[in-house]
């Protein structure tokens, strides 16, 4: 029982971390990519790195990656963006994997568990010739039990917990696509139309 409750501590450790690291890289992308057209619109690019940077989060760091690119062309600026949001993904997957692994196990757990259990009944009924105790019998029953309905108690929010960050991850991943292909359209077409006949405020290296 010892160690599906120490499953259950490290599940719910790992679910706590990787739902305040979510919260924190959670930024509303409609509302930051009007603020980075706005600034654009002024021709400060220099200004919407700067708040890319302070920025939390992947559609930040995927937003900067088309700016550092702004004079490239499409398939150059396309490549930024894309290793960018590659970089991005394993942060927001890190430990998931712990998460489902606990989920996994513990059923499987509590099911050694009630065996170990049995084997405890049937030992003692052994032991006892032809009449056991019912206390001797309760003992090894008690511990399949309460191990098998541990194991479950741990799964099956941990699976749910699993799921929803899963889907936490999955909604970053669809934020970046957007935000990315939206700024490069922007970046392609808006921006340099509208800086034409002036000198090109930035050059990437």
């Amino acid at each position: 029982m010892g160690v599906v409750v120490l499953m259950g501590v490290i599940a719910l450790v790992l679910f706590v971390e990787r739902t305040l690291y979510l919260h924190r890289g959670q930024v509303a992308s409609k509302r930051f990519l009007d603020g980075i057209k706005n600034t654009l619109e002024n021709r400060r690019i220099v200004e919407a790195l700067t708040l890319c940077e302070e920025a939390p989060g992947p559609v930040a760091a995927v937003v900067k990656a088309a700016l550092l690119h702004a004079t490239d062309d499409a398939e150059k600026m396309r490549y930024a963006v894309q290793a960018a949001a590659i970089i991005e993904i394993p942060s927001l997957e890190r430990r998931l994997g712990f998460i489902a692994a606990i989920a996994q196990i513990a059923p499987l757990v509590g099911l050694l568990g009630t065996l170990l259990g049995m084997i405890t009944t049937f030992y003692a009924f052994s032991q006892g010739g032809h009449y056991a105790t019912a206390d001797a019998l309760s003992n090894g029953m008690w511990q399949a039990l309460v191990v098998t309905a541990g194991s479950l108690f741990v799964a099956i929010p941990t699976h749910l917990a699993y799921h929803f960050l899963s889907g936490r991850v999955r909604a970053f991943v669809r934020d970046m696509e957007s935000a990315g292909n939206k700024i490069m359209r922007y970046l392609l077409s808006d921006y340099r139309e509208g800086g034409k006949g002036s000198e090109p405020p930035f050059t990437s290296a």
